[in-house]
């Protein structure tokens, strides 16, 4: 007996949503390739989906829906940014920091871009002595306020799938045992000790190795990231994640 169509070819769009909605993240995974195939079909639901979740957790079903209905300028495009002008992830910041570049750039995935933005705001975070001299120190890294490394890396979460961020550079780092020369290969960085930004040693696109991004200077050693995932706000993101 022959048996009918997968239930996913014949599922409507808002069966879809749901079960996407309602899938473990492994099923997500899998189910992300039907979700892409039928952007078309999905867009005119999303904001309406998108209103389900919320703007204070970092879910990245919720930042694949903005970038799908940021994908093209139309009516659905344009109706999402009228009703989140700001953008849709609501951010805190201990130091007034704005975030809404950064969150547009993460939105419309210019990846390279959100990475420099980081790294201004992590000197801001720093003081104006890092802001000065170009990088921050390790030592700056303790006192930055907790709101603010936590919407960085909510940031990041929420618009990579769930790929990148500090946060993920941390678990991985865990599941390496705290082995630093087993992290680089892992996020597709060259080594401890060099900075791949330039030339082409960088991937900025949703395909890089998970934890690929924010990129972090190495060139003085890996004391800045250790400073960075050590910090009890990130701390707290790893081991709760």
């Amino acid at each position: 007996m022959l048996s009918g169509p997968p239930a996913s070819a014949t599922a409507s769009a808002e069966q879809l949503l749901e079960r996407f909605s309602s899938s473990s993240p492994r099923q997500r995974r899998s189910l992300l390739p039907q979700i892409e195939a039928r952007s078309q079909e999905l867009r005119p639901l999303l904001l309406q989906a998108l209103r389900g979740h919320d703007p204070d957790g970092d879910d990245w079903i919720a930042g694949l829906w903005v970038q799908m209905l940021l994908a093209e300028d139309d009516n659905h495009s344009q109706a999402l940014l009228e009703e989140y002008p700001g953008g849709w992830l609501n951010l805190a910041s201990g130091d007034g920091i704005a975030y809404a570049p950064l969150q547009e750039a993460l939105a419309q995935r210019s990846f390279e871009l959100a990475d420099r933005i980081t790294s201004e705001v992590l000197r801001q975070l720093a003081g104006s002595e890092a802001v000065r001299r170009g990088y921050v120190f390790y030592s700056e890294v303790a006192p930055m306020p907790s709101l603010d490394l936590t919407s960085l890396d909510r940031l990041w979460v929420c618009y990579s799938r769930g790929r990148f961020g500090f946060s993920v550079q941390g678990r991985l780092l865990r599941a390496c045992n705290g082995r630093w020369d087993q992290l680089w290969p892992r996020l597709g960085w060259k080594s401890e000790g060099t900075w791949t930004r330039y030339p082409s040693g960088f991937q900025w696109n949703l395909e890089a190795p998970e934890g690929h991004m924010p990129l972090i200077n190495q060139l003085r050693g890996v004391r800045l990231m250790d400073a960075l995932l050590n910090h009890p706000a990130l701390q707290h993101r790893i081991v709760t994640g």
